[in-house]
């Protein structure tokens, strides 16, 4: 592409849009969209079901990764040492390729194991929530019928909470 054929697109793509940042968005009227009310989207859901999944593809990628791409750096650090030491520029290459793929497959299999094990602990963590908020809730539950006993003769439920007829 040529560089007047560059700043001619720019050049029209800031015609065609009003100055400000625009974020891409579902048409609010056609299903959702940043400008649904409160309410009308739905919670956010996500089952242990599917943090494990997320967690085993990671950890699955990570394993495959370790057994097959690693595999390159070894032959390819001889090969460069050997046309390095014929006299070949190209060992230098070869050995600086090398060492960025090495670089860059930890990198990968760094950020494989950090997803692994977050979701893991993102699973513990939502199951400590769900515990917690459902020992609450019983424990609410608890409190409001040692209130009913107290006001009450003994079993009957207090008469302030009965329906009026």
């Amino acid at each position: 592409m040529a560089w007047d054929e560059w700043e001619q697109l720019k050049t029209d793509a800031v015609h065609r849009q009003p100055a400000g940042m625009q974020l891409n968005q579902l048409d609010p009227g056609g299903g959702g969209g940043s400008a649904a009310l409160p309410g009308q989207t739905g919670d956010l859901k996500v089952t242990n079901g599917d943090l494990v999944k997320i967690g085993s593809q990671a950890h699955g990628l990570y394993d495959e990764l370790w057994g097959k791409a690693r595999v390159a750096v070894p032959s390819s650090d001889k090969a460069a040492g050997d046309l390095s030491g014929q006299g070949f520029a190209l060992g230098g290459g070869l050995k600086h390729v090398s060492k960025r793929w090495d670089e860059q497959l930890k990198s990968l299999m760094d950020a494989c194991a950090h997803i692994a094990n977050h979701m893991q602990v993102t699973k513990k963590v939502h199951a400590g929530d769900d515990h917690y908020i459902q020992r609450q809730m019983s424990s609410i539950d608890t409190l409001d019928a040692g209130f009913d006993e107290r006001v009450g003769e003994p079993g009957k439920k207090n008469p302030a909470y009965e329906q009026k007829k």
